[in-house]
């Protein structure tokens, strides 16, 4: 396909946040003609990102949606009756920040279309998806598209998809406002759960509970917000949040379950995001984990629409990597649900066993390197090429510093019994004196070469 079929092909993505907003900048850089389909979130909300969050943000590409992020806050964490203040987030407007994702993406050349979707119908080119503008429900808009994008997060339709789901999780969001304050965020574990409360400057508070849906017992509609709040004034970190603070609003429920997409990518669309695989909040790498998913997903559409020759190709890399980040993720918040040991009742014994017993990391030990062919991202496809995969990578590393590591590997695991690493390198590969002591170092720090005793 040449640059000319490339702005030809027509891709449509739904969702405008950061995962639908980052795959829309990728395609745009690729030369593709990029429609975005979103609309305001129905409540307000606030998220707290770390500086690695942030750091992922610019990476893809966003400027204004990061002009006018607050400095850092204090973050307090209340845990199996230990209290930790050591750590800071920085306390994110979603709506503000989706906002600046939209105008980054306009600013790019990328068509922003404020709508709701209808409907989508797949048919022979590609996919027909009907959107109305808010609060008009007589005219919809008829989109035409050749590739489809699917980034509304756990809102967005299964598809008929099959999806592994983790303990099925309800968060609960109440809004109580105050006077303005210095913003500050605090997570605490209680019996049935566990509350993660924010204070915004202009006073509102964001105050969520997170329960388990089958053991929860919660009473009906009417009394949940005094079941709510019953529950936040028994909270030490609830304090300074409820201070001279009153109820407004109504609760908002939201699914919180921990889902996998059994199958994230097909001929002609693709999964990014939450949409791909949900991770339950506790994790706080909500935006992280969705950046993750969406910075692969332009080389894999590109793939398949200029070489559909590499479609198997395309498609197992970007699955292998939506189960090895959920996974990931899944086992970080279950080793966190472990270290709260107060309490047996089914929502922490679940969570605590789920999703496996497998460790987060696996002890690399030099016996389990192994040179494979699997597929990577080269020049904005999807190849296969040599990579070097451990106990604990087994998506393999291709390059160190712009060096291939399977040359590397290969030469180490056939040099002579009485040659060193460094010498070894230097003599078969070729590389430069202080090139093979610093590779050298590095095997050694990442346990690819035995310790010398």
């Amino acid at each position: 396909m040449t640059r000319d079929q490339q702005s030809m092909a027509k891709i449509v993505v739904l969702g405008g946040g950061p995962a639908g907003g980052a795959t829309a900048l990728g395609l745009k850089k690729l030369g593709y003609q990029v429609t975005v389909i979103t609309q305001p979130r129905p409540f307000k909300a606030v998220e707290g990102i770390s500086e690695r969050v942030l750091e992922g943000l610019r990476n893809a590409g966003f400027q204004q949606a990061l002009a006018n992020l607050p400095a850092a806050s204090p973050r307090m964490a209340s845990w199996n009756g230990e209290t930790n203040s050591a750590n800071t987030e920085r306390l994110v407007n979603r709506s503000e920040l989706d906002r600046g994702i939209g105008l980054d993406l306009q600013a790019a050349g990328v068509t922003v279309i404020d709508g709701r979707v209808d409907r989508v119908n797949p048919n022979d080119d590609g996919y027909a998806i009907s959107v109305k503008a808010d609060g008009d429900v007589a005219v919809a808009q008829l989109i035409t598209t050749d590739f489809l994008v699917e980034a509304r997060g756990r809102s967005a339709p299964g598809a008929g998809l099959e999806r592994l789901r983790g303990s099925e999780t309800v968060s609960l969001l109440q809004y109580w406002q105050g006077a303005p304050c210095q913003p500050q965020s605090a997570a605490e574990s209680f019996q049935d759960g566990w509350a993660w409360m924010a204070a915004w400057s202009d006073g509102t508070r964001y105050l969520q509970l997170t329960f388990d849906v089958a053991s929860a017992n919660l009473p009906d509609k009417s009394q949940l917000i005094d079941h709510c709040n019953r529950i936040l004034r028994t909270l030490s970190s609830a304090e300074p949040f409820l201070d001279s603070a009153e109820p407004s609003g109504i609760i908002h429920a939201r699914t919180s379950t921990p889902i996998l997409c059994r199958e994230a990518v097909g001929g002609n669309w693709i999964r990014v995001g939450d949409a791909a695989m949900a991770v339950d909040p506790l994790s706080g790498n909500g935006i992280f984990q969705a950046l993750s998913s969406a910075l692969q997903a332009p080389a894999v559409i590109n793939t398949l629409l200029q070489q559909p020759e590499n479609a198997p190709l395309a498609k197992q890399f970007y699955q292998q990597r939506v189960d090895h980040l959920f996974y990931r993720f899944a086992r970080i918040g279950r080793d966190f649900y472990a270290s709260e040991a107060r309490w047996d009742n089914p929502f922490w014994v679940t969570r605590r066993n789920w999703p496996d017993s497998e460790p987060l990391h696996q002890e690399t030990d030099p016996a389990s390197l192994k040179v494979e062919t699997l597929p990577v991202v080269s020049n904005g496809l999807i190849t296969a090429q040599e990579v070097v995969t451990t106990n604990d990578q087994p998506l393999g590393i291709w390059h160190l510093n712009g060096l291939a590591m399977a040359p590397v590997v290969r030469a180490l695991q056939q040099r002579a019994a009485d040659e060193s690493p460094q010498d070894c390198l230097q003599q078969t590969l070729g590389l430069a004196p202080s090139t093979a002591e610093g590779l050298t170092r590095w095997l050694y720090q990442n346990s690819w070469l035995a310790s010398v005793r």
